[in-house]
């Protein structure tokens, strides 16, 4: 019987605290050396155990065996001691940080899409018959619909014409997927812009600029294009964000890659308040960008064009940071070793337990490339 595996966040304190405790400590030339306990890895690696990488190196110290940690009993104190698999379970949580920042200040650019685009729709003609009209906050729902179309077309189409080319099952990769989320995003805010510049000419046209509650006699389906265009960008960036939030989180804190998805938008609506209220204050006295009583007397599109701007900035930083990425090296059991119900072994890794303790079975080393 496999023993429950502990909190992961008090695992990567005891790395941190490990690599702490021995940052004086001398780093072997090979890393076949640093330590490694199957058995005590047995309940945070069912799907395999994660493999050496040479990044964070300053990490590996919390796996240096010294000669203190090979008279203790086994299992070690694992404020002193991690075995090379608790270590890269920390190292993928660092590499994963910078790509899953990123997406706060997508979420900090549509935060704008249940404020000023309401504001904007209250001023304009919202009726579909004489007796009806649209309520602006339900404008949102077009967001909603059009991703919910998306995703069946992105799955049915989408995912086998781009298989063709890149032999991917799942068409592109999910960083790939989030990159196109964040192009499409810049668009519907652009979109935003010109929609705003033609709300104010017409407003200017039949003299209503000085009317804020005035209705002008442009549709609200003007709005439509940069709902939409939202939508798709969901459909790219919010599946992706989460696969990989999912697919590159260590198999112990898979349940926490959600937590930290949503974490993302509670952030990046809190970013957005920010901005919002620096644009307030900076933007200028007489002519405010963003007027509390007067939209139409505003430069709500200056605002527009701001976020296109940093999310242009927020693209080329996460081109940046994807480029560099490093996918988490996966040891993978062998599908005989499945079957037969056989013990895990490590191929061409020894398995250095203190106290002479070792495992059994067999697997077969290969890198996760899915990203």
């Amino acid at each position: 019987m496999v023993k429950p595996g502990g909190s992961p966040f008090v695992r990567l304190a005891q790395v941190i605290v490990a690599a702490v405790k021995k940052r004086k400590a001398a780093l072997p030339a090979d890393p076949g050396l640093l330590y490694e306990n199957k058995e005590l890895d047995a309940a945070i690696s069912s799907q395999g155990r994660l493999l050496h990488t040479n990044q964070f190196k300053w990490v590996d110290k919390a796996a240096v065996v010294t000669d203190a940690d090979a008279t203790e009993s086994n299992p070690p104190n694992l404020w002193r001691l991690a075995t090379v698999h608790r270590v890269e379970e920390l190292k993928s949580i660092i590499r994963m940080l910078p790509i899953w920042a990123a997406g706060i200040l997508l979420v900090t650019s549509s935060s704008h899409q249940h404020s000023f685009t309401i504001q904007q729709a209250r001023t304009m003609d919202r009726h579909l018959s004489h007796s009806f009209q649209i309520p602006p906050a339900s404008l949102s729902i077009i967001s909603v619909i059009t991703m919910l179309i998306g995703l069946v077309l992105y799955e049915r189409l989408f995912v086998p014409f781009a298989r063709r080319f890149t032999g991917n099952p799942s068409g592109i990769t999910c960083l790939q997927r989030m990159g196109i989320g964040f192009m499409v995003n810049i668009l519907a805010t652009m979109a935003a812009s010109f929609v705003e510049i033609k709300r104010k000419a017409v407003a200017a046209n039949y003299n209503l600029l000085d009317k804020p509650t005035a209705i002008i006699p442009i549709s609200v389906f003007w709005l439509v294009p940069q709902f939409s265009i939202h939508g798709v960008a969901e459909v790219f960036m919010s599946v992706g964000h989460l696969e990989f939030l999912y697919d590159q989180s260590p198999e112990s804190m898979r349940s926490s890659a959600m937590a930290l998805y949503w974490m993302t938008t509670s952030v990046g609506n809190y970013m957005g308040t920010l901005l919002v209220s620096l644009v307030h204050k900076y933007s200028g006295k007489k002519k405010n960008w963003l007027p509390d009583r007067n939209l139409n007397r505003g430069r709500l599109e200056y605002y527009y064009w701001l976020v296109t701007g940093i999310q242009v900035i927020n693209l080329i930083y996460y081109v940046i940071c994807a480029y560099f990425y490093t996918c988490k090296p996966l040891e993978e059991e062998s599908e005989k070793s499945k079957e037969n119900g056989l013990d895990l072994t490590i191929d061409n890794i020894p398995s250095k337990p203190l106290n002479g303790a070792s495992g059994d079975g067999e697997v077969e080393l290969a890198r996760n490339e899915t990203v």
